[in-house]
């Protein structure tokens, strides 16, 4: 009897187990499903929900991203989202070239433009951390073939690794235009010269060295050769080495221009209009600065091994002191090759690039483990990026991206006609008015219809800025002011 019992009892539990077992296995199943649905709904509401830098109370509708890529002109984007440390989605849309047929996908390249820099930044840490670079140290002392002439800027102060990649050096030459195909390439040697076939004026200093911020991508350009000259290794070969291979960005590459058998998992370059770059993309001998050809998942895995290094979780390349003084203001908020911004769980690094036919963003918190990177195949796609960080900052709470709110008046069509004409606005800018409306047109750009707040402020929609409009006792225009961002 007692065996009996015994073997009843033994049965129950294991019929208990293999229910509880099959149990378990089908919840595990479900949340999967759940989780993917979830995500799916997210990715929905973030191509559903873009939003203008402005918003207008009671009038303003989320925009879908198809809609904003046709009125940008801009034909391919590709996202990639980070959540809880992870890349949750990444997806492509649109073609690779106008008129094509090739989808952007998640592994579409895209010349990251100056999102080149902080990835080279990284690379140049690396270096100092094996002990081959000094931070702090005259660059002049191990550079060979090329030196920075010095004057009497450099007498005391001199130029450093910390000081290039914080844009602190004092160098000259903000950005770079590349070169088109069938063009001339300079060396390296050559740009820093501004000897031809450069098309960038020499690299100098003409500002005492650490006394101010100013972009310089000429002395990311120094940075680059001052690395390949301590490893004896070319820059491209040399990145995959200390940063591309150890963060798995295998659809990444520095090489220039970008060899024939990478083209066809490339996006090529349009401009403002929608017509193609002529020959589809420049080429970026100048690799530090502008020369990364990489996808929005790559870039990602980039911030995420920044974020987990920081932490102390993922040291593939920087320890975790290296990181601190990465993501430590140098100068202005710079940090050591990328802009910082926030406090606390609010910390963020961020960069943007800008080459011809490319745009793109990348924008992650440092504490949280979230972030995003947008890239665009459009001399336009600044602005639709940015709409669509507004979209994921508001599906993912983020504290940063939130539209401003504004309220319309009514003004008289009468009125509006008295601002038609041409202001100075850092550049000329031209009021015209269509239909009772009132627009504005800067160079090399087009128009859009300012919103009135009153009869003599108004405002645009795609980015933070008011035009306070001043009249004079007769009423008549005598110029205008224009406000930006958060200023009174």
């Amino acid at each position: 009897m007692k065996n009996k019992s015994l073997r009843l009892m033994v049965g129950m539990v294991l019929l208990v187990w293999a229910f509880v077992g099959h149990s378990r296995r089908e919840l595990s199943a479900f949340a999967a499903i759940q989780s993917k649905s979830s995500v799916a709904e997210r990715v929905a509401r973030v191509e559903n929900g873009l939003l203008p830098a402005v918003i207008v109370k009671d009038q303003t509708s989320a925009m879908r991203i198809a809609e904003r890529m046709k009125y940008y002109k801009v034909p391919g984007v590709s996202v990639a989202v980070i959540n809880d440390g992870k890349i949750e989605w990444a997806k492509g849309y649109g073609v690779t070239e106008v008129d094509g047929s090739t989808p952007i996908t998640a592994d579409t390249m895209f010349q990251a433009a100056s999102i080149s820099k902080p990835v080279a930044a990284m690379g140049m840490l690396a270096l100092v951390e094996k002990g081959l670079l000094n931070l702090d140290e005259d660059v002049n002392a191990k550079l060979r073939s090329w030196k920075v002439p010095d004057n009497d800027l450099t007498k005391d102060q001199k130029v450093t690794l910390r000081r290039l990649a914080s844009h602190s050096a004092g160098l000259t030459v903000h950005g770079f235009r590349g070169y088109a195909p069938g063009e001339a390439v300079p060396s390296v040697i050559q740009i820093l010269d501004g000897q031809k076939p450069a098309n960038s004026a020499a690299v100098r200093v003409d500002l005492l060295p650490g006394s101010k911020w100013r972009y310089s991508g000429g002395g990311i350009t120094v940075m680059q050769l001052l690395m390949t000259e301590a490893t004896g290794k070319e820059f491209p070969s040399l990145m995959r080495e200390l940063v591309l291979d150890k963060i798995g960005m295998k659809n990444s590459t520095y090489e220039q221009p970008l060899p024939a058998n990478k083209t066809a998992k490339a996006a090529m370059g349009h401009r403002a209009s929608g017509e193609i770059v002529k020959g589809k993309f420049h080429t970026y001998p100048e690799m530090a600065a502008a020369g990364l050809w990489t996808t929005p998942t790559d870039l990602a895995k980039f911030a995420i091994e920044i974020q987990q290094s920081k932490a102390g979780k993922s040291n593939k390349v920087l320890s975790q002191a290296m990181i601190a003084q990465m993501l430590t203001k140098q100068s202005g908020d710079y940090g050591l090759g990328i802009g910082l911004g926030g406090e606390g769980n609010k910390a963020s690094f961020s960069h943007g690039g800008s080459n011809e036919g490319f745009k793109c963003n990348l924008f992650a918190y440092s504490e949280t483990g979230q972030g995003a990177v947008v890239m665009t195949n459009g001399d336009s796609g600044s602005q639709l990026a940015a709409e669509i960080f507004r979209s994921i900052a508001r599906e993912y709470g983020w504290p940063d991206f939130k539209p401003t709110e504004r309220v319309a008046a009514k003004v008289n069509p009468e009125v509006l006609k008295s601002y038609v004409g041409e202001y100075e606005i850092n550049g000329k800018v031209v009021v015209t008015t269509e239909n009772g409306k009132l627009y504005l047109q800067p160079p090399n750009s087009g128009k859009e219809e300012l919103l009135a707040a009153s009869e003599t402020e108004f405002f645009l929609t795609s980015q933070n800025v008011r035009l306070l409009f001043k009249k004079d006792e007769r009423g008549e225009v005598t110029g205008v002011t224009a406000y930006f961002g958060a200023q009174v």
